[in-house]
């Protein structure tokens, strides 16, 4: 069995140097793919999504080979006309950067003010098994949305 604090520790790593620490691209996995992914030993990580200012990925981990956690996500820009995709992602990593550092987590329970607007990531559950969203307001209105849900692979 999979030890879950080593996990999420992997998780909260990999998640730290691909997306938010901008790590190198890898070839894509699937035709029109955009792919990421980190490695310490017996841990591997993927991140592949589709689309630019809407879209939808999947995050997996392997260890020893064997796939034992994944999350799928859909986002999307609500208000072009108060947030880009530029903009978005710079408070997403931001956010992203400040909840893993302090909190050592992946999961929900943060709220981050950024001068592009305020970032608000809620879920419920834990690395076994959870869901939850993360939204941008700006001037008060939700302007992007992202859905999320994962855990556990169990054969």
């Amino acid at each position: 069995m999979i030890n879950i604090e080593e996990l999420t520790d992997f998780i909260v790593e990999a998640k730290s140097k691909t997306y938010v620490g901008d790590g190198a691209k890898l070839p894509a996995s699937r035709q029109g793919s955009h792919d990421i992914g980190h490695q310490r030993g017996a841990w591997r990580y993927l991140d592949s999504y589709f689309g630019g200012r809407d879209f939808a990925g999947q995050e997996a981990v392997w260890h020893h080979d064997k796939p034992c956690w994944a999350m799928n996500y859909f986002g999307r820009i609500v208000r072009p006309d108060l947030i880009d995709e530029q903009r978005a992602g710079t408070v997403i990593r931001a956010a992203l950067q400040t909840m893993y550092r302090e909190k050592g987590h992946f999961l929900g329970g943060m709220e981050y003010q950024h001068a592009y607007g305020c970032y608000i990531d809620s879920s419920r559950g834990e690395t076994e098994h959870f869901s939850g969203r993360e939204i941008i307001f700006v001037d008060g209105e939700e302007a992007y949305e992202l859905d999320y849900r994962g855990g556990l692979i169990i054969p």
